[in-house]
């Protein structure tokens, strides 16, 4: 058979329901790991679900792990051994959901059951991540079938449970099973497209640090007709400190918390990359953030220094006294080569040069740092990438140095040591994380027919891959 008849295979069947009625099992079973006392339901989707559909598409090795934390959800390992000789790819995924709250969807609709209105197929984790991590599986099944049997390559297939809560424990469990999940490249699918109708490859996500400011000046509040004017306002203090450190347009002016200039490879990728375009999309500031950059540079490219709270009094009940404290949550949104790691000294040492020594600067509490990751656009992953999607889908792919967002991809950039595709199967209006979330089923169809395609070429093309990668070190 060749790569058509894969593509054609793999189409066919989703016409005929066999991935939707795969999906509607997996979002039967809740697995709502920011729920607590959910360890049962997390296990039983790796048990009852994902062990017995790899055992099917002839994953010798399947195994569930518990969390190296020892608190939060199991991890999923399967692995498909062709030849010693051959590429490893691995493919990630996450069981795990948001809460369901049930009472804020649609009358008409159960975040537990697949419903198909239209082009929408709404159910909790059809978007996010059930729906895209199971549509790589069945394309990778379809090319199994197509080739009598083999891939041409071998494959190791990672679940974890803890994903919507921060990834806790995916970073120690690569370091200790780095020997089980060696491979070649990872490809794997989260987050949306740039828009439903272009098919998206990126590299990496930009990195997120939260951090504190905070004044505290006085035990109590003061009657603000009798001392105001005389006693230093908190609030005062803070909104000015605040904006020593990013100006009235969004502009950093601390040069520790800038990046590095766009590398030109990044820049040419981004040069015909429009964000926004979605209906549901906010307006965008063409007069906010870095000025000289277009929107796709200042979000893909650039770094964003966000106030995510700010407090002192009570908004809501005012008095009229002077405040004592003041209080405000920071986030710096880092591309790869911010020094993300002097954060708080940068910031320290900027507030006190001027003029802000009464400002307290710390992590947030309970804030994990993600790291900035970005494959190299110029690496040959990238160039085979593209072009397989381009073949599948007729259509030239939007390609992201990397996400706005971030993703735990330094688990396998940094600690596997693995250049990183990821092409997302969901749309920026998907409404994942929130009531009615939902997959487009014309997205999915070609999702299913581009990644059946990039399976073929990976068992025709990926030695060839290697060789080139190795030769250009």
């Amino acid at each position: 058979m060749t790569r058509d008849d894969a593509i054609a295979r793999a189409t066919a069947d989703f016409d005929a329901g066999g991935y939707l009625n795969l999906l509607r099992e997996a979002v039967a079973m809740p697995t709502e790991s920011q729920k607590p006392g959910q360890d049962e339901a997390l296990h039983a989707y790796l048990t009852r679900f994902l062990d017995p559909l790899t055992e099917r598409l002839g994953f010798q090795e399947r195994r569930i792990l518990p969390n190296p934390d020892g608190v939060h959800g199991p991890l999923f390992i399967a692995s498909r051994q062709e030849g010693a000789d051959l590429p490893t790819v691995l493919i990630y995924g996450h069981g795990d959901t948001v809460r369901n709250y049930p009472e804020q969807w649609r009358e008409d609709l159960d975040p537990l059951a697949v419903t198909v209105d239209g082009d929408r197929w709404y159910g909790r984790g059809t978007a996010d991540n059930k729906g895209q991590h199971i549509l790589n599986l069945v394309a990778l099944d379809h090319v199994i079938r197509s080739r009598q049997g083999r891939l041409g390559f071998n494959v190791k297939f990672l679940v974890e449970m803890g994903e919507e809560l921060g990834s806790p424990g995916l970073r120690p469990f690569c370091r200790e099973h780095a020997e089980a999940l060696a491979a070649d490249v990872l490809i794997a699918s989260d987050g949306p497209r740039l828009s439903a109708e272009r098919p998206t490859l990126f590299l990496g996500s930009r990195g997120a640090f939260n951090f504190e400011l905070a004044v505290e000046l006085r035990d109590g509040g003061h009657h603000s007709g009798n001392w105001g004017g005389l006693l230093r306002n908190p609030g005062t203090v803070l909104a000015s400190a605040i904006a020593s450190l990013v100006d009235a347009r969004g502009t950093i002016l601390v040069p520790g918390l800038r990046p590095p200039p766009i590398p030109p490879g990044v820049r040419a990728a981004l040069a015909d990359i429009r964000v926004g375009t979605d209906p549901t999309a906010p307006t965008i500031d063409e007069d906010w953030g870095e000025p000289g950059l277009s929107p796709a540079e200042r979000v893909f490219g650039w770094n964003a220094l966000e106030v995510l709270a700010f407090r002192t009094g009570d908004p809501d009940g005012p008095v009229n006294a002077v405040p004592p404290h003041a209080k405000a949550v920071l986030q710096l949104r880092f591309v790869v080569g911010t020094e993300w790691q002097s954060l708080i000294d940068n910031v320290r040492a900027h507030l006190d040069a001027h003029g802000f020594p009464m400002v307290a600067v710390r992590p947030a509490r309970g804030s994990e740092v993600f790291m900035a990751t970005r494959l190299p656009v110029e690496d040959p992953w990238v160039t085979w990438a593209l072009g397989s999607i381009e073949a599948s889908s007729g259509k030239a792919p939007a390609l992201l140095p990397n996400l706005g967002g971030s993703l735990p991809n330094d688990a396998f950039s940094e600690i596997l040591g693995l250049p990183t595709l990821w092409v997302p199967h969901s749309y920026p209006a998907c409404q994942q994380h929130a009531p009615n979330e939902h997959l487009l089923g014309s997205q999915a169809r070609e999702s299913m027919a581009i990644m059946a395609g990039l399976f073929w070429d990976l068992g025709e093309d990926g030695p060839a891959i290697l060789r080139r990668r190795t030769e250009g070190a």
